[in-house]
């Protein structure tokens, strides 16, 4: 009797045991919609500020520190990030190809392996407010788990051969419907379509001029152009049918209130808090209420 006893008591503590690390184990929603409450693309404000490199002329570019400090300030409804390649297919927050303008290395980004990439560390500029540290810049999937559903993320994607990996991330996490990625080729924002992500391109002036974005609105759930472009080149953006259209890289509030006096609905910037805090003055046409996101 007494051994049975201890047989069902240790039985029972192993289960216990089992059941509690299961419990705490780390996970990931299966679909975009098993994380109920949190935030989508299809839940965005009628106007949008995206902080460009995290807020690049008010915080550390493209650094979890940088990241965070324009989150916790509420002043923008999406963070923008650059992503990159390892030599060993590793994506991570850099907008360069070399480490020599903003970390203390130099060289290739796309020559580092992991572990070397461990051992850089951000150097932020002198000229930015507040007081930085040094810091490792992060990994594509840390800005993930760390901001992933909290705010609507803006990924562009640097390297050609970074998307499979970049949307593997997105997935696995749940994330497919709360994080842009953007290129600023059509070719991959096709591909990235395709694959049922949500999809966003930046245009220059000269790309402005020559487009017709209404024959590929179906595949480009936002486009950005940029803000010295023709006012008809950003009319003709506005009309085209492409769910939601914005402007960068946008720095004053001049520059702002022209866009989106042509009807732009959001704004790149690399300084959301001076804009968050300085109203909008519309002086030309405003855009009639945007389609819903497709997804």
């Amino acid at each position: 009797m007494v051994k049975v006893t201890v047989e069902a008591t240790r039985a029972a503590v192993v289960s216990l045991l089992f059941l509690t690390l299961v419990s705490l184990a780390p996970t990931y929603p299966a679909t975009p919609h098993a994380a109920a409450g949190r935030t989508r693309v299809s839940g965005l404000p009628r106007l949008v500020y995206a902080a460009h490199r995290g807020g690049a002329l008010e915080v550390p570019e493209n650094s979890m520190a940088g990241l965070l400090s324009t989150y916790r300030r509420n002043v923008t409804q999406v963070l923008d990030v650059d992503v990159r390649s390892l030599r060993d297919g590793t994506l991570v927050a850099m907008h360069d190809a070399a480490l020599d303008r903003t970390t203390d290395g130099s060289g290739p980004v796309g020559a580092l392996t992991r572990s070397q990439w461990r051992r850089v560390r951000l150097q932020p500029s002198p000229g930015l407010p507040g007081s930085w540290h040094q810091e490792h810049p992060p990994t594509v999937g840390a800005v993930l788990d760390r901001f992933g559903g909290r705010i609507v993320l803006n990924l562009e994607l640097k390297d050609r051969g970074g998307l499979k990996k970049l949307a593997r991330l997105v997935r696995e996490r749940g994330l497919t419907d709360a994080v842009y990625v953007q290129s600023n080729r059509l070719s991959l924002a096709a591909r990235a379509h395709r694959m049922g992500l949500l999809t966003s391109v930046w245009r220059s002036v000269k790309q402005a001029r020559e487009d017709r974005p209404a024959r590929w609105r179906e595949e480009v759930d936002m486009l950005s152009v940029d803000y010295r472009a023709r006012a008809a080149d950003i009319r003709r953006a506005v009309d085209s049918g492409v769910p939601r259209v914005w402007s960068h890289t946008v720095t004053t509030t001049a520059a702002r209130d022209r866009v989106l006096g042509l009807g732009c609905d959001g704004v790149l910037t690399d300084a959301p808090r001076l804009l968050a805090h300085t109203p909008e003055r519309r002086t030309a046409r405003s855009r009639a209420p945007h389609a819903t996101p497709r997804r």
